[in-house]
């Protein structure tokens, strides 16, 4: 079993340099397999352009007889492309992608006469099996369908020879089984709401769109080196090893020049996102060794979680070409920097406004402070929530580990706009004086522009910052599908600013407030009600801790714990209220992403006990025979004294049978463990019990392997080690 760690090492230190031209400007071939604006306007009837655009501006339902039109068009389209096959390209509840391929080949009836060809019913709408999918309770046995519907919103693109086609997928009776519906369902909710807070101050205003700018951290290794580890194969992460003697305590890595071969990787997954219209524009080393990180120009939400679910399919198939395995997990290497997808949200008008911009003037930073103050609210109200959004088993390994937020939901803003906010607060209640109106434009909204010094993205441990023109929820974990977080920021900020906007409308109708003097009023109490989340220290310290819990917020580290506010009273009201999900569809992600958490823990169990039975015990009792054939020998030539010159070796051999005692012993006390989870019929009970009870023997077998990894003589030892991993070039 050694040679094959020694085999892939050769592998991976002799692989050949994988070749990588530029296609031409980056600008020339953005967007070429993406049937955009320019493509639509060649291949679509002017009748069929005009829908689609509708479609797509307006929400305007597409005329079935137009579909046919429309549907021609792209697959004429797609032929010019070398394109032979189509699919519905959706996104389940399985935190990953699905697509069906058909063929536009047809043949008549009598077998003459094939043609290319895709109906507009092809198009609109197929059927899919939804009990093969993550359903939650929604399917019944016998209404096993499921549909795909075209999202016009999000272009169709192509993918090798295949046009994929973003859709949403739904159960038979209607209910969301997927990630894209109830986003979409959000952002039409924020886009109603924002809209008519937006009127308080710009009438000409007729459309919000939520912005989204992701972050995508990842580790790179290579493929050979991967193949060696079974834990990485099959989970994603190393379950064992001991970390190396050099990590990344010397801050080498983070913004280092980029190896060659990494260099060349990133280059041709560039060139596939720019043709597939993904505005990639930021790429460099992260913290630990082989981790790094893409990042693209922000976009519109929905085609942004689009981009962003795209991206890791895309990622995998170019690293393949340069004979690299992708890691997405949140912490797939103990001891080094985990990975999270940073999702930077914002709103913008249809007139050109970044709604958390600050302005040059005092009444354009009035608009600035009443998103501002809103979202603030809204979180503070659904903190819990927000902090569901990103529970998984694998987030559990990275929040809170001291290079990523803790479990603490809490907001960052910065020092100049914690003072603005706290001399609002400072104004008087009622109607304001002329000398009152005059001190707050002028030297309370007024100061606003000094944020544009950006003091405000200095704090790596708040969860939810401030940076200048947008919120950043940090917590987001690599390997998260953005929807999820997506869908409920815009639906509580969505809810936050409906109740504001009734607020301001009282006090204006029935209170004789003048319109400005009504929004300082409601915004001054918000700042008073939103001081438990604002928090400027460290979010690692104990002290924080210990005061988040006398602020009343919420500190769930597990992702059972968390879950448990997916179907609060609280959770059912806002998505019921703003249209996002109704109770059905709310109660089944909680039931997916339990049983999820569950099946997760229990493959990591069944894996770390294979390996360890299979790989580290056998090859430690090798080990320990050499030992001990040692001491014999020692015994022949010294006779009676033989152990003051075996005395190491005994030390040796007395160590290695306790952590090979102690793996046997924690190894089927967690399968006992396994036993009593699986025995239990409530789905949060049983997560529970993976957690509290299943779990905790992960650390305490990896102790005994990660000490017999460095007892036994290294060229026995058949796991691909740390220092391989992360420094192999």
């Amino acid at each position: 079993m050694a040679s094959f760690r020694f085999e892939a090492l050769k592998i991976a230190g002799t692989r050949p340099m994988v070749n990588v031209s530029e296609l031409d400007r980056k600008s020339a071939i953005f967007g070429s397999n993406v049937f955009n604006d320019k493509s639509m306007r060649q291949f679509l009837t002017p009748d069929a352009y005009k829908a689609v655009k509708n479609a797509m501006d307006l929400g305007v339902k597409i005329d079935r007889k137009l579909a046919d039109s429309v549907a021609m068009g792209m697959k004429e389209w797609a032929l010019s492309k070398g394109v032979t096959h189509y699919t519905h390209w959706f996104q389940p509840l399985t935190g990953t992608t699905a697509e069906k391929h058909d063929a536009f080949f047809e043949t008549s009836p009598d077998g003459a006469d094939p043609i290319e060809r895709l109906a507009g019913t092809q198009l609109v709408q197929q059927e899919s099996d939804a009990s093969s999918f993550p359903n939650g309770g929604i399917r019944n046995t016998f209404e096993a369908r499921g549909y795909t519907a075209w999202d016009p919103t999000s272009p169709a693109f192509i993918y090798g020879t295949t046009l994929c086609i973003p859709t949403v997928f739904v159960s038979y009776t209607g209910e969301a089984l997927d990630n894209k519906t109830p986003l979409l369902r959000a952002l039409s909710a924020i886009d109603a709401a924002a809209t008519e807070v937006c009127k308080y101050f710009d009438k000409n205003v007729k459309k919000v769109v939520a912005t989204l700018g992701w972050e995508q951290e990842y580790f790179l290794i290579d493929s050979a080196l991967a193949a060696s580890r079974p834990d990485i194969l099959q989970t994603g992460r190393t379950l064992l090893g001991h970390t190396a003697a050099k990590g990344q305590q010397l801050e080498d890595h983070y913004f280092g020049s980029i190896p060659s071969r990494v260099l060349n990787y990133m280059r041709d997954l560039e060139n596939e996102c720019m043709l597939l219209g993904i505005p990639v524009k930021t790429r460099h080393n992260e913290v630990a060794p082989n981790q790094f990180e893409l990042a693209p120009i922000f976009e519109e939400a929905n085609l942004a979680v689009d981009h962003n679910s795209l991206l890791m399919d895309v990622m995998q198939k170019v690293a393949e070409r340069h004979y690299f395995k992708v890691l997405f997990h949140e912490k797939p290497f103990k001891g080094v920097n985990g990975s999270g997808k940073h999702n930077n949200w914002s709103l913008s008008t249809d007139t050109g406004v970044n709604l958390l911009s600050p302005s040059k003037t005092p009444m354009s930073n009035l608009q600035f402070l009443t998103f501002f103050i809103n979202t603030i609210k809204a979180v503070s109200i659904y903190e819990e929530l927000l902090r569901a959004s990103i529970a998984s088993a694998s987030n559990d390994h990275r929040l809170g580990a001291n290079e990523a937020p803790p479990a603490i939901v809490s907001i960052f803003i910065g020092q100049q706009l914690t003072k603005v906010l706290e001399e609002l607060e400072g104004v008087s209640t009622g109607k304001l004086s002329p000398e009152e109106k005059t001190e707050l434009k002028l030297n309370v909204v007024g100061k606003i522009p000094d944020v544009l010094l950006d003091n405000t993205d200095r704090n790596r441990t708040s969860s939810f910052a401030f940076t200048g023109n947008k919120f950043e929820f940090r917590a987001v974990g690599s390997t998260a599908n953005c929807a999820n977080a997506m869908t409920v920021i815009n639906t509580i900020v969505a809810k936050q600013l409906v109740d504001f906007k009734k607020e301001v409308d009282d006090l204006i109708e029935n209170g004789g407030l003048k319109k400005d003097e009504a929004i300082f009023n409601v915004l001054r109490e918000y700042i008073k009600d939103t001081k438990n989340i604002l928090f400027e220290g460290d979010g690692y310290s104990k002290e924080w801790e210990e005061e988040a819990v006398r602020r009343g917020l919420s500190n769930h580290k597990s992702t059972p714990a968390a879950l448990k506010a997916r179907i609060s009273e609280k959770a059912f009201s806002v998505f019921q209220e703003m249209n996002v999900m109704d109770h059905t569809e709310v109660e089944a992600r909680y039931e997916i992403e339990l049983e999820e958490y569950i099946k997760k823990i229990q493959i990591e169990g069944r894996v770390l006990g294979d390996i360890v039975r299979n790989h580290v015990v056998p090859t430690a009792i090798r080990y320990q025979n050499v030992i001990v054939e040692n001491v014999k020998g020692l015994k022949e030539i010294f006779g009676a004294d033989y152990e003051q010159y075996a005395e190491e070796q005994l030390l040796i051999l007395k160590k290695i049978s306790k952590h090979i005692n102690g793996i046997h012993a924690k190894v089927y006390e967690m399968m006992d463990a396994r036993k009593q989870a699986n025995s239990l019929t409530n789905v949060q009970e049983i997560a529970d019990a993976y957690c509290d009870n299943v779990k905790p023997y992960f650390d305490q077998i990896r102790y005994h392997s990660d000490k017999l990894e460095l007892i036994v003589d290294n060229e026995m030892w058949t796991l691909t080690k740390y220092r391989e991993l992360l420094f192999s070039r």
